[in-house]
């Protein structure tokens, strides 16, 4: 379906090329990993956004809308996310491929150049960024953080692991808080741009069908031209708990939020982390899921019951929602699917329906220019950055005994219900 060359083309910088003929438009990811600090989240998730506003060329909206346009309707985002314990900075550029440009311009170059005057190139004075581009944008970031209180969903997984990771720094948000974002200066957010450049762990994916060598040459020439010292960016791993720690909180719900946190004892960097991968989709990754089978639809003890894991951090969540009275019914339920495969009791189907659920999101994902660097980008805590191909493979081996085996890893680490008053 596609393929990858990966190399370093400055230290802490990597040129990713991914080839793929299936479209007519390409897209240019630049990814920054800096670590998940209490000191610097709210600045770096808040420059993410500011930086796409406008840059020296372009000091407004309109200006670098009409860049843009003159580009066959080009598009520029930012984005922040957390991978582990580190905090991902995403900054894109998408148009059409170089092959269906009217003339014999370089629409890649173009791109290229736009987006390192985005990112070597923001609107400052003064050695600060303007503060009305900050001010919006805060109060834009604040917004979204305030938002969770109304999505209980979002708000419970939250805080299960704030309460799970206490101390460890995959405990804070992506963002930070409403109170870290609030800090943030305009002088405060210029020194976090320099540190950024000079510091990240940079990611730079092409995808499309024509040739990077034009882009490479930008970002690398750009690169060249500043000092750095690059990083080290890792997840701190704690392999098992010893004892459960129950949390319960209430609020104003009229439905309640169970949800329980496992160590993995692996991470997204150990072997074994395929089969943990496909365990998961067995308890209650898909709509052929103990969970869903057993626990949703032939007891109804739960309005949603799913499993998620974050890899890269090495734990599994467990999440539900039940009426108040079940919320003992439905945690002993759950326990019992997982005690269930820990004994070895999964079928073939199970597996098989698992395999095939898993293997359709990989395919599905890559449908688009965006879903191949969003694939890509979801590898960047891994081992390595697998293809499509690859990662069909690698699960398609996955034998029962490994799955057994990967469902004794996990020790019961915290509790979480969130219930009426």
């Amino acid at each position: 379906m596609n393929t990858i060359e990966r190399r370093e083309i400055a230290p802490g910088v990597y040129f990713s090329t991914v080839k793929d003929n299936r479209f007519k438009t390409m897209k240019i990811t630049a990814v920054a990993m800096v670590p998940l600090t209490t000191e610097n989240v709210a600045a770096f998730a808040l420059l993410s956004q500011v930086m796409t506003r406008s840059c020296k060329e372009y000091p407004d909206f309109t200006e670098l809308s009409k860049k843009l346009s003159s580009l066959y309707g080009a598009s520029l985002t930012g984005s922040v996310q957390k991978i582990g314990e580190m905090q991902a900075l995403s900054f894109s550029v998408s148009g059409i491929d170089d092959r269906y440009a009217l003339t014999s311009e370089s629409i890649s170059e173009e791109l290229s150049q736009l987006l390192c005057k985005v990112m070597f190139e923001p609107l400052v004075e003064n050695g600060a960024f303007l503060e009305d581009e900050v001010e919006q944008e805060r109060r834009q970031l604040i917004d979204m953080a305030d938002s969770e209180l109304g999505d209980k969903r979002v708000y419970a997984n939250n805080k299960l692991l704030e309460v799970m990771c206490k101390g460890e720094a995959f405990a804070l948000r992506k963002y930070g808080n409403k109170e870290l974002i609030n800090e943030v200066t305009p002088k405060a957010l210029f020194d976090a741009w320099k540190k950024l450049l000079s510091t990240a762990v940079f990611e730079i994916f092409y995808v499309g069908e024509s040739s990077s060598q034009t882009a490479e040459k930008v970002f690398t020439e750009k690169f060249s031209a500043i000092e750095r010292d690059a990083c080290s960016v890792f997840t701190t791993l704690v392999d098992r708990a010893e004892a459960a720690v129950e949390h319960t909180e209430t609020m104003e719900v009229s439905q309640a939020k169970l949800l329980m946190g496992y160590r993995t004892d692996c991470s997204s960097l150990d072997d074994d982390i395929i089969p943990m991968r496909l365990m998961c989709t067995i308890l209650g990754g898909s709509a052929h899921s103990k969970f869903f089978t057993n626990v949703r639809e032939k007891q109804s003890l739960c309005y949603y019951c799913v499993s998620r894991l974050h890899r890269v951090k090495g734990i599994m969540v467990v999440e539900s929602g039940v009426e108040f009275e079940n919320i003992e019914k439905a945690r002993k339920a759950m326990e019992a699917e997982l005690e269930a495969i820990r004994n070895g009791d999964v079928s073939d189907d199970e597996i098989k329906f698992a395999k095939l659920a898993a293997i359709n999101s990989f395919v599905s994902i890559c449908d688009s220019v965006g879903g191949n660097t969003e694939w890509y980008v979801s590898q960047l805590g891994d081992k390595k950055l697998m293809s499509v191909e690859e990662a069909v493979a690698a699960f398609d081996a996955v034998t029962k005994e490994q799955i057994v085996e990967a469902a004794n890893k996990l020790t019961l680490d915290t509790v979480y219900i969130l219930r009426g008053e």
